[in-house]
């Protein structure tokens, strides 16, 4: 993992027109929708397959408190980061494309300091590296992880020769890599902390193919427990509006994502606990 060197500046406001969102509440149920998605800060839906500023929010309200420790290791443009710094929480960012880091860097340029930080304290930290390999992030450090992957060749970022992308990968070796991600999350994350994932599925000449189902399956084999299930709808699917505009179809098109919230577990639980059995029946 390498640093990128970045510093908050005194650039001007014009284009911001406030910092937080208006009229925001926590989510209390399982399915999730926001179909006017946020435009607070330098949140903005052009850096493709974004998330919408309020899963974040909402994840990092509800698992972390004020100066506790959030990772975004596939951060994108930096949707996370900002949420981290708009909240008072230390960020940590990784992202394997430097155009991706770099342009993080650029949407955080805020001319804001959270007040109570210290003067010589970054609140957030860059770094363009592989969500596989966390070398610069100690054990156990991290309060809550939030990861967005790509879905397994969906939308491809970057070069196709610009390293281990996840974007340009075949299903089967994402899903060995996203076995490696969940492990690196596994060792960086508290005991007892969270980790979300929002992963979504694809078709197959037609057929349904549950990535995401797959993704959970690694996560619970290395070791997390399963706290949630959300159910995140999805809204303006702009390429497959345009992909599939004007013509007839047999199949039902794709509209939802699944926010997978993970915990994991402290010393001495015992994951059976939390597994399905027969004496269930």
């Amino acid at each position: 993992m390498r640093e990128l060197s970045w510093e908050q500046t005194s650039r001007g406001t014009a284009r911001i027109s406030r910092l937080d969102p208006k009229d925001f509440r926590l989510e209390t149920t399982t399915v999730w929708s926001f179909p006017t998605r946020g435009r607070w800060a330098t949140h903005g839906g052009s850096y493709p397959g974004n998330w919408a500023p309020e899963v974040p929010r909402n994840l990092i309200l509800r698992y972390t408190e004020p100066n506790e420790t959030v990772l975004d290791a596939m951060m994108g443009s930096g949707t996370t980061l900002l949420e981290c710094l708009l909240t008072n929480r230390q960020g940590l960012g990784v992202d394997i494309e430097p155009e991706a880091a770099n342009l993080a860097a650029s949407n955080l340029n805020l001319g804001y300091r959270p007040i109570d930080w210290a003067p010589d304290r970054s609140p957030v930290h860059l770094f363009v590296g592989d969500a596989r390999r966390l070398d610069a992030i100690p054990d156990g450090s991290v309060h809550l992880a939030a990861l967005h992957p790509p879905y397994a060749g969906i939308i491809a970022y970057g070069a196709a020769t610009s390293g281990f992308n996840l974007s340009r990968l075949s299903m089967n070796r994402f899903i060995a890599a996203m076995r490696e991600v969940a492990t690196e999350t596994f060792r960086v994350l508290a005991p007892g902390r969270h980790c979300a994932v929002l992963i979504g599925d694809t078709r197959r000449h037609k057929h349904y193919v549950p990535l995401s189902v797959r993704v959970l399956e690694q996560f619970l084999d290395i070791g997390f427990i399963l706290r949630e299930d959300i159910v995140k709808l999805q809204h303006k699917m702009k390429g497959t509006r345009e992909k599939w505009r004007g013509r007839t179809y047999d199949f039902y098109l794709i509209a939802h994502e699944h926010l997978y919230v993970f915990r994991k577990p402290v010393g001495g639980e015992d994951l059976k606990d939390y597994r399905y059995s027969a004496k269930w029946r």
